[in-house]
């Protein structure tokens, strides 16, 4: 097997459950990168710093947990992610799902790419996932979502209410949320499960 000499920024690798999206509720490994090129006021992730992790050190930590489904995140994967990684991780047999902000393209042979973009700056004209923060000013609201949908194709469209931290306005911003989708039903609801059940 070839043996790759560079490595990546890693904030954490921990074993859960997918709390969004298509595969809520799969058993999945995350890797989560360090660093990202925007700054959304409504991010719920502390990922500026990490721990550098050569590949062979990122594979012997994956290989602990039984599950073959990745997550890689951050931060923003794309920045660092490399397609003779992504080769590694196929020969030991692991389903490959990175979430992205799609505003840098990632490598071609990921499996399966979520994309939740924060801006109408996107690189792809297709995706497997779209999945789209819904309820804060710092995503465009409604104009994003119809420039979505008229330039970007997706296997499947997700609207996922925006956590602002504060319980009266979540309640009114799933009620919005839920509307939309009942106008608009070409969009599927995701709420972050894992939040809700108090897991990692």
């Amino acid at each position: 097997m070839k043996i790759f000499s560079r490595g990546m920024k890693v904030k954490e690798i921990f074993y859960s459950l997918q709390g969004e999206g298509r595969f809520t509720g799969t058993a999945a490994v995350f890797l989560r990168l360090s660093g990202c090129n925007l700054k959304c006021p409504f991010c719920d992730t502390d990922h500026f710093d990490g721990t550098f992790m050569s590949h062979e050190d990122i594979m012997d930590e994956l290989v602990k947990y039984p599950s073959r489904h990745l997550v890689i995140t951050g931060g923003e994967p794309s920045l660092q992610l490399e397609p003779g990684f992504i080769d590694m991780l196929h020969e030991y047999g692991y389903f490959v799902q990175v979430e992205t902000n799609g505003t840098h393209p990632l490598p071609q042979n990921v499996d399966w790419i979520t994309c939740s973009p924060k801006s109408k700056n996107i690189v792809y004209d297709r995706v497997n996932e779209l999945k789209v923060v819904f309820g804060s000013d710092a995503v465009g609201g409604n104009s994003l979502l119809e420039h979505l949908f008229i330039s970007v194709e997706a296997e499947e469209y997700y609207l996922q209410p925006c956590d602002t931290g504060d319980k009266a306005v979540n309640v009114e911003i799933l009620g919005r949320c839920v509307e939309y989708i009942k106008d608009n039903p070409v969009w599927r609801l995701s709420l972050q499960t894992h939040k809700l059940i108090d897991i990692p």
